[in-house]
């Protein structure tokens, strides 16, 4: 027996958190009967799972990829304003996949994409605290004091952030830049830590995930990861 999320998660329908929004949404029936519980069980290769209607199997072939997301894109499957989607700049590639996290519409760098929802709920969840680092440009020059503050936390819908490493890089005339390690994923998470001490994102990249990093890749273009890049991952996600 198995947990519906994680079968489908497992299959490549997406990432295990959003696969328990489609089964809240009654989207997904299981033996022809709708369920909306995400704790519900069952048997891989006995139950018939569907989602939408289209039956839900492994994926037969499990697809990596890092993308340089360009600004004005956003990090999901399907936009809701019909927005470009980072699915966009993938259209060659036939097997469904879905993005690892999200990035914000109004930054860039690097996102994965897969259909592989062990993979997914690896560096996605909490517990496991994979580091995300980001190039952060600041308008203002903030303190000494000020940049403490956000590495001890500061709080965010009532919530302290975790400890974070943050560094100069350098200052540009008014503006400042930063480079910014955290392993949260909370949404908007680098501007709004800036927006408590009273400071303005400019403009935000994020540079790797884990030790993987985005290197020469420009905007608007994708590689599949290397078999050991994986690995690699993996080995982070164990190592948590």
């Amino acid at each position: 027996m198995e947990r519906l999320q994680k079968y489908m998660a497992y299959c490549g329908v997406a990432s295990r958190r959003r696969c328990e929004e489609l089964i809240a949404e009654g989207r997904v029936r299981v033996n022809g009967v709708t369920v909306s519980e995400a704790g519900s069980k069952i048997k891989p290769g006995e139950d018939r799972v569907e989602v939408d209607g289209k039956a839900v199997n492994p994926a037969e072939k499990r697809i990596y990829i890092m993308l340089n997301k360009p600004v004005g894109y956003v990090s999901t499957a399907i936009d809701q304003f019909g927005r470009p989607t980072v699915l966009d700049l993938v259209k060659e590639i036939k097997e469904r996949i879905y993005p690892v996290g999200r990035l914000d519409y109004d930054s860039e760098g690097m996102i994965l994409l897969t259909n592989d929802g062990s993979f997914t709920y690896g560096l996605t969840h909490p517990r496991h605290s994979v580091d995300k680092t980001y190039i952060a440009s600041v308008a203002g020059k903030p303190t000494g004091g000020e940049i403490d503050a956000l590495k001890k936390g500061v709080p965010i819908d009532g919530h302290m952030t975790s400890p974070a490493d943050i560094r100069l890089v350098k200052v540009s005339g008014n503006n400042s830049v930063f480079k910014v390690i955290i392993h949260e994923g909370r949404n908007r998470q680098v501007r709004r830590m800036f927006e408590v001490v009273g400071y303005t994102v400019i403009s935000l990249k994020r540079t790797a995930i884990g030790n993987l990093k985005l290197g020469p890749l420009v905007p608007g273009k994708w590689r599949f990861l290397a078999e050991h890049e994986v690995k690699g991952l993996f080995k982070q996600i164990e190592g948590c």
